[in-house]
């Protein structure tokens, strides 16, 4: 049995849970489901951030401690992946012990090494994305560019990691494997980062403390995101049973496109660094808009997927979500939007012709499905050729795409609905094996749907086939 390890970013709990924590949850759950069905050993990984300034000040503006804050949100979002039906293997938490004991097994790893330096930095700190910007990375006013706040200049001793002496190696992975960072446009912005030239990071904190200690300076800890970073190995060490590590590398991370440098060019030097294999591919998605602006707690541009969920359930919201946004690219969340999928495509053209189906079979043949006469061998190529489609679709993290490939057969077993009127071929005795063959097919071509559309919608796609007489 091969096998799969998928991986989301960790969430920062710095407010709660919105749709776009969901759809990247959804979409790595849809991920996960596909390659189970494959047969592959899948091990889902997701979790919670819960270390930095960020939390720091969250918590004592709710008037409680960090852990607590942490406590409290990170129970939300591991709620959150129940709601969603997430098949995540484990939930890690940046604030586990074993976590902790590891970042800093690894750190000091690296500074034996020669690798890490002590030094003094100054530059633009945005809080909200714990993270240092140039001067001509900011909108006027001095405005962090993603979270539109003001940024402060922040000067402290550190603990430095020599990033630039990466470059040529960084280099050379894109060279070697064109396809490690999809889409391309992505692979291409991160490979240009990496060309432009790289300074030396900044791994350690003294002006905070809450995080994980550097072990050679108890005096600092370790920077939020070289923490978080390191929860995709961590994790294995304690939360994947017995040989953990039979699973690395990461077959595919997932995360939006607002943590790419963080990913695709400081995550796989620090692997290197720590003589760690980098993960085959990071694929990475677009942001969920709302009102065409990016959804963020920052801001307060937020859609609750609760109500959606309440409203039309939680394999609508999963469906929409792979659907409506294409994949790797920007997508609008609308209230309209989800309303006419559930209506036009689930309602009208799944669940009815699933309806009409399991109708005609009990009216017409006492609720057997008829057998095969052999009479639509074409059909039975075009369903071949649509699994073969969803597929590569996944093989290709085109998870938009897959559910696409899904809806032509949907839609082509609607036309045989009305091609081979079942109703009409009733009313003859001398038309019985005409329609034995349209329920055959009917039957046979919706339990190919409901198999393939499963890791969507997975309740309903087990309702289904539960009505067709399978075995879900």
């Amino acid at each position: 049995m091969s096998r799969y390890l998928l991986t989301t970013p960790i969430y920062y709990v710095n407010a709660e849970p919105h749709v776009g924590h969901a759809y990247t949850t959804i979409m790595a759950d849809i991920l996960a489901r596909h390659h189970r069905q494959s047969g592959e050993e899948v091990f889902f990984l997701t979790g919670t951030d819960e270390h930095g300034a960020k939390i720091a000040q969250a918590a004592e503006a709710a008037g409680r401690t960090p852990k607590a804050h942490a406590d409290e949100l990170s129970s939300k979002f591991r709620a959150l992946g129940g709601v969603l039906d997430a098949t995540n293997d484990f939930f890690i938490r940046t604030t586990d012990p074993q976590h902790g004991a590891e970042v800093r097994a690894l750190l000091q790893r690296m500074h034996d090494s020669g690798d890490i330096y002590s030094g003094s930095y100054g530059g633009w700190y945005c809080t909200a994305c714990e993270a240092f910007y140039n001067e001509g990375d900011l909108e006027e006013g001095r405005l962090c560019p993603i979270h539109r706040r003001p940024v402060e200049w922040l000067e402290e001793d550190n603990w430095f990691f020599r990033l630039s002496a990466y470059r040529d190696r960084l280099l050379a992975l894109y060279d070697e494997r064109p396809d490690w960072v999809i889409p391309q446009a992505r692979y291409n912005e991160a490979r240009r980062m990496i060309e432009g030239g790289l300074e030396d990071l900044s791994i350690s904190r003294s002006q905070i403390d809450w995080g994980v200690q550097v072990p050679w300076d108890p005096q600092q800890v370790v920077y939020v995101w070289v923490d978080a970073l390191f929860n995709y190995w961590t994790a294995l060490t304690y939360g994947a049973g017995e040989d953990g590590m039979r699973f690395w590398p990461p077959d595919l991370q997932l995360m939006a496109k607002d943590i790419l440098k963080f990913h695709a060019v400081i995550w796989p030097a620090l692997l290197m660094a720590c003589g760690i294999e980098v993960p085959r591919r990071v694929a990475i998605h677009g942001y969920v808009l709302k009102g065409g602006e990016k959804m963020s707690k920052t801001t307060g541009n937020l859609v609750d997927p609760f109500p959606f969920i309440d409203t039309y359930g939680i394999d609508a919201l999963r469906y929409y979500l792979a659907r409506e946004i294409r994949f790797g690219e920007d997508g609008t969340f609308s209230a309209e939007g989800f309303d006419a999928r559930y209506t036009g495509e689930l309602a009208n053209e799944y669940g009815n012709l699933l309806n009409r189906t399991v109708a005609m079979i009990g009216r017409y043949r006492d609720g057997t499905v008829p057998a095969d006469s052999g009479a639509d061998a074409a059909l039975a190529d075009e369903v071949a050729s649509v699994v073969a489609a969803v597929t590569a679709a996944f093989d290709g993290v085109d998870i938009t795409r897959a559910v696409e490939e899904i809806w032509v057969l949907v839609r082509r077993l609607n036309r045989l609905v009305e091609e081979r009127a079942p109703w009409t071929l009733a009313k003859d005795p001398d038309r019985a094996a005409e329609l034995d063959q349209a329920l055959f097919s009917l039957a046979e071509g919706l339990r190919a749907v409901s198999v393939l559309l499963w890791p969507f919608m997975p309740g309903s796609c087990e309702r289904a086939l539960a009505a067709l007489g399978q075995d879900p």
